[in-house]
């Protein structure tokens, strides 16, 4: 049984791969997207949805499992991002390097953290200097042991390599770049 029938959403449509003796089918989120060539690409971002918000919603309950309940789970990837190699972070750094082009949200993201007292500022110059405090370092501490315990796990018996995984991720920064491109190109009609 597809995911489809036990799940039916008018959202999701499945497509029929090339050869009808192929019992796999595609699932795309929208039908319209995936008309022409190229319905893969469809396929792709529908499983790239479904796995962010996947990804997303983990974050959040990692978090709360470690003890802090009320992080976002763009809150979490910047509270890690400071914390990263124990090095100051300005705001530019953190925005460019998780590829956000709203500021404004990760601005108020940074002054949230800091009045939870996970991050602390240092004002040099005109720029603020980001850094965890020690409850913050705890914190990412902890959400690396229940990730350890809780996808490491699972991840064991899933039949990719580290290689594998290396892999995807190349792929997936290089198909960031492919988007970012075509972003620009759809600014400019």
């Amino acid at each position: 049984m597809s995911p489809c029938t036990r799940n039916p959403s008018k959202s999701l449509v499945e497509m029929p791969t090339k050869s009808r003796a192929d019992a796999k089918r595609k699932i795309v989120s929208s039908r319209h997207l995936a008309d022409s060539e190229g319905w893969q690409l469809s396929e792709f971002e529908f499983g790239l949805l479904v796995a962010y918000h996947g990804f997303s919603r983990w974050m959040t309950k990692c978090m709360a499992a470690s003890g802090n309940v009320e992080l976002s789970a763009l809150e979490v990837l910047i509270l890690h991002h400071v914390n990263h190699r124990e090095k100051q972070k300005r705001l530019s750094d953190v925005v460019f390097l998780l590829n956000i082009e709203d500021t404004h949200t990760v601005n108020y993201a940074l002054k949230k953290l800091q009045k939870a007292e996970l991050i602390e500022g240092e004002k040099r110059g005109k720029e603020l200097f980001y850094r965890t405090t020690q409850v913050g370092a705890d914190l990412c501490d902890q959400y690396r042991v229940v990730r350890e315990q809780c996808l490491l796990e699972s991840l064991k018996h899933l039949d990719l390599s580290h290689d594998d995984l290396s892999d995807i991720a190349s792929s997936l920064r290089t198909l960031s770049g492919l988007y970012d491109q075509a972003s620009r190109a759809a600014g400019s009609f």
